[in-house]
């Protein structure tokens, strides 16, 4: 078991790219002591294991499966949003979610599943597939599928290329399946090939938008809209639920989608 938590830890050492050396100085340890806990000579307390996974960043559900390796009880509570515990933090976010009217926001989990949205978002789903909006829905999947948002999105290549990566890198930091899986459905996705995240085809990119974020450029019925997003987190979480939630908004790029959007 001890072995286990161990080569657990091992592996998040790996895909955070560090060597045993690395680490140890960065928690403090020593490098010989680290390596007899990776090798399950040594059997790590449950203080060590949350030392090491805090300074290797490995989300809270994740420290909780290496805490029951290491033969431990989990330390970190996971709450749904509908109890009391979290209902401050759901009338938050549903503040936040209002407060970015008429502009379009999403609250969305680990594996991007809408949890809520505001009317805003309304603009982006009208005319989907009602297939793609049933539940669990997924925002990745509603944005890039061929019957979902991609028929307006006027640089898909592009905007394909910037989610893909963003979610390949995620997949990859996590270590989740399930986000690898969704990459690969994603991938077989028509669209284009993968290109640069800051790369736009000649001559469509709003003046001056591209170079400094990659916008999402929507076909509305009367004219092109753009926008750039905004991702939020709440600070210091110490339940699973909250820590795994985040705003996604959509912000005017240009003062013709502002005033659109004002109307």
């Amino acid at each position: 078991m001890n072995q286990k938590a161990g080569a657990q830890l091992r592996e998040w050492r790996q895909r955070r790219r560090l060597s045993q050396l690395d680490l140890a100085i960065a928690a403090n340890v020593s490098a010989r002591h680290l390596s007899f806990v990776e090798t399950g000579r040594s059997r790590p307390t449950s203080e060590m294991i949350l030392h090491l996974a805090e300074q290797l960043e490995v989300p809270l559900r994740d420290r909780n499966a290496l805490l029951l390796a290491g033969g431990y009880a989990p330390r970190y509570a996971e709450h749904g949003l509908a109890e009391p515990e979290l209902k401050a933090v759901k009338d938050a976010l549903r503040r936040v979610l209002a407060g970015q009217q008429p502009y379009p926001a999403v609250l969305v989990n680990r594996w991007w599943e809408l949890v809520e949205a505001n009317a805003g978002i309304a603009l982006f789903t009208r005319d989907v597939d009602p297939g793609l909006l049933e539940p669990p829905v997924n925002v990745l999947r509603l944005s890039l599928h061929p019957d979902g948002m991609a028929p307006r999105i006027a640089n898909l290549r592009q905007w394909r290329a910037h989610l893909l990566t963003r979610l390949h890198r995620q997949a990859e930091t996590t270590g989740d399946p399930r986000l690898a899986a969704l990459h690969d459905e994603l991938k077989t996705y028509p669209g284009g090939e993968t290109a640069p995240p800051g790369t736009a085809s000649p001559g469509t990119a709003p003046p001056g938008t591209a170079d400094v974020v990659v916008p999402l450029r929507y076909r509305g019925d009367r004219q092109e809209l753009s926008f750039l997003s905004i991702t939020a987190v709440i600070g210091t979480p110490m339940d699973i639920t909250v820590e795994e939630l985040a705003v996604e908004s959509f912000y005017p790029a240009d003062e013709a989608t502002a005033a659109a959007l004002a109307r």
